[in-house]
Formats: structure tokens, sequence, C-alpha cells
């Protein structure tokens, strides 16, 4: 103050006047939003270091090999687009899968790993060679695409971590977990080429692009559209293209954007940047997964895509009343009258529009694995469905081995980003509480739940980071430098901005029209009415400004010196708390990852004295098939198998994992367990050879019961009166059952074992691998008519004259036990009415699955299992 005074040269003392303040270096208002960008970027080359790192344990251990089932129809269709061409692949009618009916690869398949996985093949040539590397097989970019994928899902996961909550740091700690957390890796370890593994990038992917378009514009005011909701609305619907090309779980994905949509409409806080991202989206993702194959017109006919559709409608009608409110100066009550004039009529259209599709059978019916998702019970009527294991819930214990110390820190996250209410944060809050409740309904749906844990789990550590060490050192370090401290000293300043922010757009919403609706008001209340609503907001500016006065009270005392240094000291002892038990989650993480990451197809054993083995014995069986047997031998074994028969052996399979045809894979199912003169009658129109997995160890022994169900399901009475087949399995002293003792399974894999024996006069041995697992016989008698009369291209049904599309069928030898199945589909398809025995069958069913009197005793598959060892 002494130095800002100042005397005049006459003498006598001047009024005092203040000095203007020495002028400060403040940093650009985006320097701290950059620098924190290029913390984020250089935090990402080390979570890319680390995921590539933990998901290379197979490579390592076991080289370049493509892992249990669903992967090698997935190689072997990427070996057929790279051989043939885009035309031809999707125009592939596979004869060498489902005999003697085949498949529709091209309609089929959900093309996107296969197109990425070629794509990256055929640039290596172009680009390797000037990195001073060679370039990969096709066989080895399969292998290598999980891992790099797992890398851009965790970089992805991250930025849709800081956009949501707003801080970099918890963006780098979400992109760290994801990285190695077990949920993520359980589908994405090198060599486990399946679709989760890239959808998961895409997924991410089109989340973040859809939070980013809704990022608020401070240029923009009236709740008009930024030029990023257009930008980024456009990304998202090609993202999302992506990945419908990618997964079927691309249902998640639109039904997610579509209630977190519909929430913010529900909470007031539509803008036309929430239309334009909005609908860009819809528009442009919804043409795009026309284009898939497997999709076609589900988006519009499928009833668990009826959510976004209806809120893309219901979209275009709000958008339609804020131009009107723009346009004629519309005030709250008006807007909100002429919504509801307009959504009544809209309203009794639909409903009348979808109760007419409903009677003429337009709408699909919900699958068997969506409606498991919404009813009580764990089985969902369908055996098929009920006989795979990661179709049942989810428990505690599933989510302590894929989720760790996550499972327990990410409710506090959860509870923090309630705290912080944007547009873009309401999506992690939505996304949390979607996939726990799906997730907990089917346990293959973890892997929904991994990203987002990883994300809560990055909100409570990069939070407590930002507030408990790095913006108290920060504050502290200016002071002691003194440097300029941060610009906006508190919440104050910033509330006092959105504040007035608010009030400004309320002013364009319904001050800007007084004049021109005065004469409206007078009609209404008078002045009388203006005083009112002039009282009402001067009223809720002293609220605001007592509440920006309460919250600056708060940031003084926050940030304090003393209170920096205990925040520091808090931090301090956080770290001392969390390090070690980070510790133990990374160290789990990997220890889980070299455990998934055995091929199954191949693995390590240890025999009786210790000595650690490779066994081979699958792969050294499909090497036989295809080394000892004919070009067109047909191969008879369960539907798991079938991907590694025409992947290895390249040979035709009469089943493998796509499952489309329930009937065909009951029939299967009645032949393996049904009693051996049965099944050799059917087999020999069929297939050459039967394929047994033996030796324990989840055998077809251990599966058996589900064969049995299956079989029951198409052919009633296969199991007598029991629809769960009881009688088919092993006694607690494990002793097999009549029917099972009869079984054709139960001879071929005990056969020479404990007095079992197979009739040679129906199937020989042909082989046994090195250590037992894999067992094939030789049909004997195969009906050399039926399979002349199967492979003639006139047997054929095609869709059209000269079309691709021609289903086999089968042999006229066995059309009369075909004839004899009962279609399942009118157990599981709504649209066709169920008749008296149907309806029967399955409440006897469910009663008898759900523990019910006359259920299953002691034919579990754990018994099954036991019984094999």
């Amino acid at each position: 103050v002494r130095g800002a005074m100042a005397k005049p040269k006459g003498g006598s003392a001047a009024a005092p006047t203040p000095a203007a303040p020495p002028p400060t270096k403040r940093l650009p208002a985006g320097a701290k939003a950059t620098a924190g960008l290029c913390v984020f970027i250089a935090a990402m080359g080390v979570v890319a270091q680390q995921a590539y790192d933990i998901r290379m344990y197979a490579i390592r251990d076991y080289g370049y090999v493509i892992h249990e089932f669903d992967p090698w129809f997935n190689f072997r269709a990427t070996k057929y687009l790279a051989e043939h061409g885009w035309h031809a692949f999707f125009h592939w009618f596979d004869y060498k899968a489902w005999y003697p009916l085949g498949r529709p690869v091209g309609t089929t398949i959900y093309p996107g790993m296969q197109i990425t996985s070629v794509a990256i093949w055929r640039a290596m040539p172009h680009y390797m060679p000037l990195l001073g590397l060679q370039p990969m097989s096709l066989n080895d970019v399969c292998c290598m695409v999980p891992a790099w994928f797992g890398i851009t899902a965790s970089v992805s996961l991250g930025a849709l971590t800081a956009e949501c909550s707003g801080t970099w740091s918890a963006g780098v700690a979400a992109a760290a977990i994801m990285a190695v957390i077990p949920a993520h890796t359980m589908r994405s370890v090198a060599g486990g080429y399946d679709n989760e593994s890239i959808a998961l990038t895409a997924m991410c992917t089109t989340f973040y692009f859809w939070t980013r378009a809704l990022r608020p514009d401070p240029a923009v005011a009236d709740g008009r559209a930024t030029k990023a909701s257009v930008v980024f609305g456009v990304l998202c619907g090609a993202a999302y293209v992506y990945m419908v090309a990618a997964w079927g779980g691309y249902v998640f994905v639109v039904n997610m954007i579509g209630v977190h949509a519909a929430a913010l409409c529900a909470c007031g806080r539509y803008t036309s940047k929430l239309h334009r991202a909005y609908s860009l989206f819809y528009v442009i993702g919804t043409l795009g997964a026309t284009r898939v194959p497997p999709v076609n017109w589900a988006p519009v006919r499928n009833l668990e895509q009826m959510g976004p559709l209806l809120a893309f409608v219901g979209m275009q009608l709000l958008e339609y009343v804020e131009v009107q409110r723009r346009a004629r100066k519309l005030s709250v009550l008006q807007v909100q009258l002429l919504r509801a004039k307009l959504a009544l009529p809209i309203a009794l259209a639909l409903v009348g529009a979808a109760a007419l599709l409903m009677q003429v059978g337009y709408f699909g019916p919900l699958s068997a694995r969506v409606r498991g998702l919404f009813v009580k019970h764990t089985r969902t009527g369908n055996p098929l469905v009920d006989s795979v294991a990661e179709h049942q819930p989810a428990n505690e214990q599933a989510y302590s081995h894929y989720l760790h110390h996550i499972y327990h820190i990410a409710p506090y996250g959860f509870f923090l980003s309630l705290v912080r209410f944007t547009d873009a944060n309401l999506f992690i809050v939505l996304y949390a509480g979607t996939a726990y409740f799906f997730s907990n309904k089917m346990a293959r749906l973890v892997i929904l739940l991994g990203p987002v844990a990883s994300a809560l789990g990055g909100v409570l550590l990069g939070v407590a980071a930002d507030q408990l060490l790095v913006r108290p050192v920060a504050r502290l370090g200016s002071r002691i430098l003194r440097l300029p401290s941060p610009p906006a000293t508190g919440a104050a300043e910033a509330a006092a901005a959105e504040g007035a922010e608010e009030e400004e757009e309320e002013e364009d919403r319904s001050g800007k029209d007084a004049s021109a609706s005065a004469k409206e008001r007078r009609k209404k209340g008078g002045k009388g009415g203006a005083k009112a609503e002039a009282a009402l907001g001067e009223a809720w500016s002293h609220a605001r400004a007592l509440g920006a006065l309460a919250m600056e009270g708060v940031e003084l005392v926050y940030a304090n010196p003393v209170s920096c240094l205990l925040r520091i000291a808090l931090g301090a002892y956080a770290v001392y708390w969390c390090v070690p038990r980070g510790r133990e989650f990374y160290d789990y993480s990997h220890q889980l990852a070299e455990g998934l990451s055995q091929p199954q197809i191949m693995f390590k054993a240890k025999t009786y004295n210790g000595q650690e083995v490779m066994v081979d014995d699958y792969r050294e069986a499909y090497w036989w098939l295809r080394d000892k047997t004919p070009e067109d031998a047909r191969v008879m074994a369960w539907w798991d198998y079938g991907y590694q028969i025409t992947g290895i052996a390249n040979r035709t399979s009469v089943a493998d994992g796509n499952t489309w045809n329930h009937e065909h894979i009951a029939t299967l199912g009645l032949i393996l367990s049904g009693n051996e003169q049965k099944a050799h009658s059917i087999a020999r129109h069929l297939a050459d050879y039967v394929l047994v997995w033996a030796g324990g160890g989840g055998d077809d022994l251990a599966k058996s019961p589900h064969l049995a169900r299956i079989g029951n399901s198409v052919f009633h009475g296969h199991c007598g009166n029991d629809p769960t087949c009881s009688n088919f399995g092993f006694y607690r002293d494990r002793s097999p059952t009549p029917m099972m003792e009869k079984s054709l399974l139960y001879k071929l894999v005990l056969n020479g074992q404990r007095g079992v024996a197979v009739n040679s006069s129906y199937f020989e041995h042909a082989y046994s691998s090195k250590h037992g697992k894999v067992r094939i016989y030789k049909v004997k008698r195969v009906s050399l008519k039926s399979k002349l009369w199967a492979a003639d291209p006139a047997n054929r049904v095609c869709d059209a004259p000269g079309s691709w599309y021609c289903v086999g069928q089968y042999p006229p030898a066995l059309q009369e036990f075909i004839n004899s199945r009962r279609n399942f589909k009118q157990l599981e398809d709504f649209n066709v009415k169920r008749d008296a025995a149907s309806q029967k069958y399955h409440e006897e069913y469910m009663r008898r699955m759900g523990g019910g009197a006359g259920g299953r005793p002691a034919e579990s598959a754990a018994a099954a299992a036991a019984a094999a060892e």
C-alpha cells in the first residue's frame, strides 16, 4: 500500500490511489488440459506394453496355435476369405459342416474379425519391411489379433473414462486396470481368435464417441446443436457398424445408448445436441447394421431392438418442439403442452401399428438366451442353451474370480460417479447398473462388466489421486515457488459462471419475447403474473448466490496450506495401503492369464513320476483323420468338436458350435445316447467315422446328460416321461444306469475297460491317441446309396434357380425317422401357439430342472465326470 501512495510535485498530498497489480504470467486456458492429455498419452504407452505382455503367455509357451473350438471356425473362415475373395465369402455355402444340410456361412457369420485380419495380413508386406520386420503368416496374424485389440480396448476404455469423469487421472487408472483385468483377458489372450477379442474395442470406441458427442460447448447457447455432436455422432455410428460386424453383442450396445438418450430426456436434459448425436448414430448405425448378413432387418423387427427405435422416433418429436420453441419463443408451459399434444396421437398410432404387425408375425421372437435374462429361474426351457455352463447365472465367486479387488472398489467409484451429474457421467452410471444386471443373469456376460468395472475402479483411484496428491502438491508448489495460482480459485466462481450461463439461456428461452407476448400474458394473468415470475427469478438468483458463497467458503478451507498438507498425508497413507493390494491384483491377473492362455486343444500335464509332458492328443487325432481317411469322409462327433474337425482335419462334420439347427443336434444327441443297434441304423446313413473324447477330465461321458436331454426335446419318449432324462447317467456308486450302459456313447468311450465292449459288427476301433484322450471308430456297413444321394447337387433345395443358397436334405432312407421329430420351435417361438403336449412337456422340464419331485438324482455332470475318471 505504501508503494502505491503518490505525491504531487506541488507538495500537497493527493488522495492515495491503488497501483495496478504487477502483471502475472498465466498459462493459456487450454494449457492445463494439454498437459493432462500429454501425460495421458504417455501413460497409454505403458498401458499398451502391459496389455500386450499379459496376453503373450500362450505364444511364449505353446507357439502360434489357435485355441479351443470357435476360434478354429473363425480361422477357417478367415482363410476362405483370403483365398477366395469378398464375393465368394459372402456366397459361401459350406457343405463340410452340418452334414447333410450344410451351412450358409455367408449369411450367418459376423465378418468383422475376418475382414480385419485379412486387411492386416494384406497390408503387412507393404509396411513391415520398412520396419525391418518380416511379414507374418495368416495363422500368426490371427493368433496376434486378440493381443493387439486388447491394447486398443484398454486405451479406448481409458478415453471413455476420462471423458465421463472429467479427469485424466481416472482415465489412466481405468486403462491400466482394463489392460490386465481377467474379465478382459478371458477373451483376448493371443491365440483366442474369437469375436469378443475385437468386439470390446468396437464397443468401448462406440461408447467413447457417443459420450464425446455430448460434451458441452461454451460457445453454443440455447440448447442448440454443437459441431462435436455432429462429428462424433457420425463417428459413433461408424464405430457401431464395426461393432455389429464383429459380434452379436451389438444388441447391448445399441440398447445401452438408447437407454442413456432416453434417460437424459427424462431428466430434462434434452437439447438439439442430443438429437443430432443420437439421430446420426442411429441412422448411420442402423443402415450399416442392415448390411451385415446375420443382422439384415433385425433392427426394425426384433423385439430386443425396438427400444432404440422408439427412442429415435421420440427424439424427432422433441426436436420438432425444440425448433418451434426457438422460432415462436414458447414458454416452458407451452413447450410441455405442445409435446403432450403431439405425443398422444403418435403413441396411439404406434400402438395400433404394433398390434397389427404382431398379428401378422412381423416381429421376431426373443431368443432363448435373451429371454433367459429376464426370468427368475436359471433355466431357459431350452436344454441346448442350458447345457452351456457360461449361460448360467454368475455369482459372487465368479465376480471375484474375474474382477478380483476391482469387484470391491468399483461400488465406491459408482457412488462418486453419482455425485458428478453430467450427460457423459450418467452414461457410466447406467452402463454399470445394466452390465451388473445382465452379468448376474448369465456368467458369459461378465465380459461386459469388465470395462465398466475398470472404469469405476479408475474413477475411485483417479479422483483420490487428484484430490489427495496432484492438486494439493500443485497448490503448495505454486506457493513455495511463488507461481501464479490456478485461475478460478473456487467452485463458487465456477458455480456463478454456470448460473450466469443458465440464466442467460433461460432469458433466451423466455425473456426475449416479452414484448411480443405481453398481450397474451395480460389475458392470462396481467401484471400480477409478470410480478410473480420476476419474484420467482429473483429468489432463484439469491439462492444461487448463497450457494456460491457457501461453496467459496468450503473452497477456501479446502485450499488452505494446512488442509493441503493433511490431504497429502492422507494420500501418502492411501498409496502405502494400495500398493501391496495393487501388486496382489497384478500378480493374480498374470497368474490367471497364464491359465487362460492354455489352448485346451493341447496342454501341459505331469506324469506319475512328476515329469512334465505336452499332451497334444486332440490335434494328433485330427491330423490322423486328415492323413488317413478319404477326403470325403464324414465324421460324427458331439457338436463341440465340429469346428476342429473341419478346421484341422479338413473333413466333413455332422454338427458344430454354430448350433443353428436344434433338431439336427437333437438327432445327433439321440444317436449318441441311444442304444448301440438303433444308433448304428441311423449313423450308417450319416457318417463314416465316429469320434469321441475319452480319458476323463471333461470327456464325453461328463457331457452325456445334456446329450440325452437335447435328444429328448425333439424325440419325446427317448427318456420315457422324464424330459430331464434322469434315467440316463450314473448312480452314486459310479455304476451306470441301464439306459447309460446300453448307450453307444458309453461303449465307445469305455471300450476295452470295465468289461465294456463295442459290437465290432457296427463300429470298428480305428485310432486311439497317445494318452487316450481321443478315440475314433469306423462305421461298418455304411450306406453308400445314402452318401451318394446326399452328395448329388440335384438333391439340394435352392431358394431360387441358379442360387448359391442350396440346402442339403436327409437321404430318403432316413425320412421316416426324421419325420418323427417334434419341431422344438413350438416350444421357443411365441409366434407359434403351443399345443397341449408341448406345453405339458415344457412345464414338466422346468419343474424337474428346478429341483421338483422326480428330478435329477445322481445323473449330474459331476457324477458322470467322476464315473468317467
